[in-house]
């Protein structure tokens, strides 16, 4: 046998089994993370995190799939996973479901048996896919954000004034303000922290990250270090 047969060989049996299965993978999972999540959110860090999560939980998956391991461990693994979070920051709801919906596709794509046909896979993982995209394009699925304010006019925030808060936040702001919460109020000052939340357009650039309290002014709020 000479180096061609052994490929075609090679190619016929596990070993294209593992290329054509992770090359499925990878590409819903690309399709996941930048086809949807990077071009409505832009951020990177997860970006790289997600892909390379996929392509070692799938590796982990299929090698494990050879040999015998029983159902504690396997659970064991996936919730290594599945707990998974920063010491740095916390991962929000959003996020931590990508994470998911990442992990699921390389278990899904590794451990399927060899009883479902390729038209069935590719049609679950066409299936996540779509889900995903559909929900973030979905009118009631418009995320919302929120953003620290230090707000000057106390006297609306009287009972019952509530409505001209709003119109005068979004007028000064500029944001589709649709809701507040009051923090500390600073009667020194005459200040108080807002914490407003608002529904920006899916066509709009969103950032995970948080922002900066600021003044209705548009400057940085400086921070008191103890």
């Amino acid at each position: 046998m000479n180096a061609m047969d052994a490929f075609r060989a090679a190619m016929n049996g596990d070993v294209g089994v593992l290329l054509s299965r992770l090359f499925l993978d990878l590409s819903f999972t690309f399709l996941v993370v930048r086809g949807v999540y990077t071009r409505l959110y832009h951020h990177r860090d997860y970006t790289f995190t997600y892909l390379l999560l996929n392509l070692v939980t799938f590796s982990l998956s299929f090698v494990l799939s050879q040999v015998r391991v029983d159902l504690g461990f396997a659970m064991g693994l996936f919730a290594v996973f599945g707990i998974l979070r920063y010491r740095t920051e916390s991962i929000e709801v959003r996020n931590l479901t990508y994470l998911f919906v990442v992990i699921g596709l390389a278990v899904l794509n590794a451990l399927v048996t060899p009883g479902v046909s390729l038209w069935e896979l590719l049609l679950v993982n066409a299936v996540i896919v779509g889900m995903v995209a559909g929900l973030e394009w979905a009118p009631f699925s418009r995320r919302e954000e929120s953003r620290r304010v230090v707000y000057d006019r106390l006297d609306l925030l009287a009972p019952g004034r509530a409505s001209e808060l709003v119109a005068d936040l979004r007028q000064r702001t500029q944001l589709p303000v649709e809701r507040y919460e009051i923090g500390n109020v600073d009667l020194l000052r005459d200040t108080a922290d807002l914490l407003v939340y608002y529904r920006l357009p899916q066509v709009e650039v969103m950032d995970t990250a948080q922002p900066e309290p600021v003044n209705l002014d548009g400057q940085p709020r400086q921070r008191t270090v103890a």
